[in-house]
């Protein structure tokens, strides 16, 4: 199966973390990971939150960074640099212009060995940290990329991260009658995911445990 080299792979994220090196508070690197039986190169960027919207705008239209895949919120209670982190994983996919038959897409037929520039496959992960706030937040980008929609959503509802401008926000995992500021993945909360056994190990009401309640999750 053709891939694209690890050498160019590797220039194209060199190019993209120098670029947003030069943005307004950001602060990039390139790491190198293996996957499969590839090295792969991932570009990291810290970006700070009052940045945040205007660097998610450039990657999408001028570095051509076109797919969300992941969101992850984090609570960190007891960290000096931070308070509340969002994760933030995209891929630049470097497939443009499909041939769709029969209601299926069909790959156009690509030469690896000549592909470059901004239509080479590049995974980059970007960490915006939120200092302490009861009121945690971020621009949200579902406007920009559709695969943040569900993603900002299930991050607001567990983490409790608010995203600034997104249309629709609801909970996705927790029933819509939880309690107004209740967001089960703030360590306050103490579930017995860290290390602790409140209401929510008797789902049921009935005074009794599950059979894994000893089980760290």
């Amino acid at each position: 199966m053709a891939i694209v080299s690890e050498k160019t792979q590797q220039a194209a994220a060199e190019k993209l973390a120098e670029a947003l090196d030069k943005m307004d508070g950001v602060e990039s690197s390139v790491d190198v990971r293996t996957s499969g039986t590839q090295n792969r190169p991932i570009v990291n960027a810290s970006v700070s939150p009052e940045n945040w919207r205007k660097v998610a705008e450039d990657l999408k239209n001028k570095f051509e960074v076109d797919h969300c895949s992941m969101i992850t919120g984090i609570h960190w209670p007891e960290s000096s640099d931070k308070t509340w982190e969002v994760v933030y994983h995209f891929l630049r996919t470097g497939i443009k212009n499909p041939v769709i038959e029969g209601g299926l897409v069909i790959p156009n037929i690509v030469d690896f060995s000549k592909v470059k520039g901004k239509d080479v496959p590049l995974e980059i992960q970007i960490s915006v940290k939120i200092q302490e706030t009861r009121t945690p937040s971020v621009a949200s980008v579902q406007d920009i990329w559709v695969g943040a929609d569900w993603n900002e959503k299930e991050t607001w509802d567990l983490v409790g991260i608010d995203f600034d401008g997104h249309e629709g926000m609801r909970r996705v995992l927790n029933p819509h009658e939880s309690p107004v500021g209740f967001h089960p993945l703030q360590k306050q909360h103490k579930l017995r995911y860290h290390g602790f056994e409140e209401m929510y190990d008797d789902a049921q009401g009935f005074m009794r445990k599950p059979v894994d309640s000893s089980r760290i999750k």
